[in-house]
């Protein structure tokens, strides 16, 4: 029926606190979206989780973000092109220190949170993460939504872009993600969540939040970190895909 990637946001802590159980997690995805110390995580994370994904053979992601601890990146900002660029590409660095150290590379990028949306449709601050991408490797994927702005700019900048999709996350007829601040924006029951899971990897659709069904076509399916009960949940997707006749691999 097809192959499908399983990506999840590891290293979300910060010191002594830790938002997402990582090893566990490690487990049962095949690509993992690394904070980079600019919406959460710190070098010891980095560093810590990088290594656990080697020992899984785990694909490691840098998850890119505005400057925003406080945030958590979900706050809207108005970054410089030249600065957003800059600060990109100072992630991707530092994150592929650690990866390289563990044996292994970085090898896509995803924006987090509020620049994940806002580079849907703003071609400026998304060409702003293509130069950042670009000045770091030109050699990494893109992961993305599918129709997006940054996707459509990596395919010209002659990056891969791969396109992605949520399970438990609401959607509006347009194929974008209905802001976290609306009612109803993550799905949080998981047979619901599981179902979704299914059908987007095996016909590319999903019912968006007025009831229609959407094309979604996507090579890599996110799965949140942070969610209660993330862990079984990843777990009870990825066999239910399996039992499904889809294949679960990293797209790298």
């Amino acid at each position: 029926m097809g192959t499908i990637d399983l990506n999840a946001d590891l290293g979300e802590g910060f010191g002594r606190w830790r938002l997402t159980d990582d090893e566990r997690l490690l487990s049962v995805v095949t690509s993992a979206n690394v904070a980079c110390g600019f919406h959460a995580g710190d070098a010891a994370t980095m560093r810590r989780v990088c290594e656990l994904a080697a020992e899984r053979g785990v694909t490691i992601g840098a998850q890119v973000s505005y400057r925003d601890l406080a945030g958590f990146g979900r706050r809207a900002m108005d970054v410089p092109p030249a600065e957003l660029a800059a600060e990109v590409a100072y992630q991707i660095g530092a994150l592929e220190v650690f990866a390289r150290a563990a044996g292994t590379r970085v090898g896509y990028v995803k924006p987090h949170g509020a620049l994940y949306n806002r580079v849907v449709h703003d071609e400026v601050q998304a060409a702003a993460v293509i130069d950042g991408v670009l000045l770091a490797d030109p050699s990494l994927r893109v992961l993305g939504l599918p129709g997006s702005r940054l996707l459509e700019l990596a395919d010209k900048a002659g990056l891969s872009a791969v396109t992605e999709a949520f399970a438990d996350r609401a959607y509006t007829e347009e194929g974008t993600l209905v802001p976290r601040g609306e009612d109803g924006a993550v799905v949080t029951d998981p047979d619901t969540v599981v179902r979704r899971s299914v059908e987007l990897a095996r016909s590319g659709a999903v019912v968006a939040r007025s009831g229609a069904r959407i094309s979604v076509r996507a090579r890599s399916l996110c799965l949140h970190g942070d969610t209660p009960g993330a862990v079984e949940l990843a777990r009870r997707v990825h066999e239910r895909l399996v039992a499904s006749g889809v294949r679960v691999e990293s797209f790298a």
